[in-house]
């Protein structure tokens, strides 16, 4: 009877193994496991402008959305599928991306429950394709990256402190958290600025508080972005 170990270990892993639970909302597909109960859609409507929703569910129940904005933002390059992206389009990649943190102007608070951190001098995210740290958070006084580019050079870094309205509340999302080089750092969901993104997408200042408030890790939070 040796057989049955094995088979045990089999059925144990059967388990443990993510239960992917995918669905369709607002026309957008979302790819999730059986534990996401947030989500962020972001349906394309024309041009750089989008609809943006935030969707809820109880174990087991159906999705109810709870919040919407017809204001939504994405990049001015237009969308593209997130393999393809490439850094300086101004695209905004297609494709469901978990959101595990965030940053801001703010103080923290205790009503957040996503790892936050507040901006200070010297903060920049990692555009610089030859940086171990390309797609990362990072102070100049670290080192690591060449921070002193100029913005026009296309290795030049994101400093954070230029972009104080849309950076207020800014939720990072996954998408090329693999760091593949070229492809593109500082995907965001943040505050709605003057116009179009340069590839992240943005709302209107309410709903980024409101989402700060509520995204929760343990409930495996996801962004949605299609067409």
């Amino acid at each position: 009877m040796t057989w049955l170990v094995p088979l045990l270990v089999l059925a144990s892993l059967a388990v443990a193994a993510p239960v992917h639970a995918d669905a369709t909302l607002d026309g957008v597909r979302v790819h999730t496991s059986e534990r996401t109960s947030q989500v962020v859609t972001v349906k394309h409507i024309r041009g750089w402008h989008a609809r943006v929703t935030y969707w809820t569910r109880e174990p087991g129940g159906p999705w109810e959305a709870r919040r919407q904005v017809t204001d939504g933002r994405t990049g001015y390059g237009g969308l593209v599928r997130a393999a393809y992206r490439r850094q300086g389009t101004g695209t905004t990649p297609l494709g469901t991306f978990r959101l595990p943190s965030f940053f801001g102007t703010h103080e923290q608070s205790d009503a957040w429950r996503l790892p936050y951190r507040r901006i200070r001098p010297g903060d920049y995210w990692v555009q610089d394709n030859e940086s171990a740290y390309y797609n990362r958070y990072r102070n100049k006084d670290q080192g690591g990256f060449r921070w002193w580019l100029p913005s026009s050079h296309a290795d030049s870094s994101e400093r954070l402190t230029d972009f104080r309205q849309p950076y207020e509340y800014a939720v990072v999302t996954s998408f090329n958290r693999e760091q593949v080089r070229h492809r593109g750092a500082g995907i965001f969901l943040h505050v709605n600025g003057r116009g179009a993104t340069a590839g992240c997408v943005s709302a209107p200042r309410w709903l980024l508080r409101y989402l700060v408030r509520v995204l929760d890790p343990a409930r495996e939070p996801v962004v949605a972005i299609g067409r």
